[in-house]
């Protein structure tokens, strides 16, 4: 097939990743069964809209990067045989389907941001006719997918120049290729840093209360040969004070669903408590994210919107109860800290899909409360930061660099 043929393959097999995309249709690996069982959802262009917007309400594919892509490989699968159709009714399918997606999970704006790019690429091609529509449907959709891994390629690169020989890294949740359309964020920079011949091994979080640490994080490491130690939420404190198993923990990464315009970050619950015990530890905390997690229209952490999850999710263990029925509990805090901390002491992303990262020392640890409600990861601007660049970039590029990858700095006084 040519590179410009709609119906080449978007997505291989030949590294981890949470889809395929080939001829027989769109294949999600099902992260509810893992590490158990490594079982595919199948879905033709007849079934791939509902069926794709199912499995990312129930976690069958998760990860902000990872549903940003999955919906819009669903949308490329869908159409891709629709060349011949009508424009008008090919255009209406699409926006039916672009809602359906779009009602699916509220926090993670990759989402919105690949839905968004495939209905721009459909309003410029509409006058060309349904072939033209067809094929700017696949090309959006494949232009995500590809960013998305440039860009965990350059992420990676630029954390892994943090770390040494010998370094014990700690995270929360899971963030690695399930998660993404490449090889991870915070998980991504421990496989660069291997590659590069350090030995940095990893301290997973359990993670409460749907256990990705422990199904997903510890499953990616030991598939990719990455030593890694589970523990639970609750123990991470001690570990940050007195190690494990004779080692220190030397640094902590974590990914992000949302990043608001003055830098609020909402990321995995226990995020907060995670940041927490690192400023106190004085183990430097830095954040990895994409330039989809980035979203300039939301003005501050409070207006990031925080999904709610149904309450069994707390209560029960895979199915198992583990609490009584009728306990009450917070089902809109269980999914997300939108209260994480702002005593990390850097950022990762991309400009332009160039590498880039931002660092200072760590700082005392302060809370910052974001419109005297809740506290908030928060990414704030330093005045002379050293600045490592894995490419030559422009001065636009530089400082969209510089607006987006800021010090996580807790406020003066």
């Amino acid at each position: 097939m040519s590179l410009g043929d709609p119906r080449r393959h978007l997505v291989t097999a030949a590294a981890l990743r949470p889809f395929r995309l080939d001829d027989q249709g769109l294949r999600l690996l099902d992260q509810r069964a893992l590490p158990l069982e490594e079982r595919w959802l199948s879905f033709g262009a007849d079934n791939v809209i509902d069926g794709v917007a199912v499995a990312i309400e129930q976690l069958a594919v998760r990860g902000a990067p990872a549903i940003g892509g999955a919906a819009a490989l669903a949308l490329a699968c869908a159409v891709r045989d629709r060349g011949n159709d009508d424009v008008d009714g090919l255009v209406g399918f699409l926006r039916a389907a672009d809602l359906r997606l779009r009602r699916t999970r509220p926090t993670a704006v990759n989402l919105f941001v690949a839905l968004d790019a495939v209905a721009h690429s459909i309003s410029a091609a509409v006058s060309g006719g349904s072939a033209a529509v067809v094929a700017a449907v696949v090309d959006a959709a494949e232009g995500y997918v590809d960013d998305d891994e440039a860009a965990c390629a350059a992420m990676g690169e630029a954390g892994a120049a943090l770390l040494a020989d010998g370094d014990v890294v700690v995270t929360i949740c899971h963030t690695g290729a399930l998660a993404t359309c490449g090889q991870g964020t915070a998980l991504g920079v421990v496989k660069s840093a291997r590659r590069q011949g350090k030995d940095v091994a990893v301290v997973a979080l359990e993670t409460r209360p749907l256990l990705q640490g422990a199904r997903l994080t510890a499953w990616e490491c030991l598939r990719e040969g990455i030593p890694v130690t589970l523990i639970t939420d609750g123990m991470v404190s001690f570990a940050l004070a007195r190690g494990i198993g004779g080692r220190r923990i030397t640094r902590a990464f974590v990914g992000a669903d949302r990043i608001a315009k003055n830098g609020d970050t909402a990321n995995k619950i226990g995020t907060f408590n995670l940041a927490v015990a690192c400023a106190a530890t004085g183990v430097p905390l830095h954040v990895v994210a994409p330039r989809t997690t980035f979203d300039d229209g939301c003005a501050d952490g409070d207006a990031i919107p925080i999904e709610e999850r149904i309450a069994d999710e707390v209560r029960s263990a895979r199915g198992t109860p583990t609490a009584p029925v009728d306990v009450p509990v917070r089902a809109d805090d269980q999914r997300f800290d939108g209260d994480a901390a702002d005593k990390a002491v850097s950022a990762f992303s991309v400009a332009r899909s160039r590498g880039c990262a931002l660092t200072t020392s760590p700082l005392a640890p302060r809370i910052h409360t974001s419109g005297g409600t809740a506290p908030w990861m928060h990414i704030r601007s330093i005045s002379a930061p050293s600045v490592v660049l894995r490419d030559a970039v422009d001065d636009v590029a530089l400082a969209t660099c510089s607006s987006i990858c800021s010090e996580i700095k807790c406020p003066s006084g």
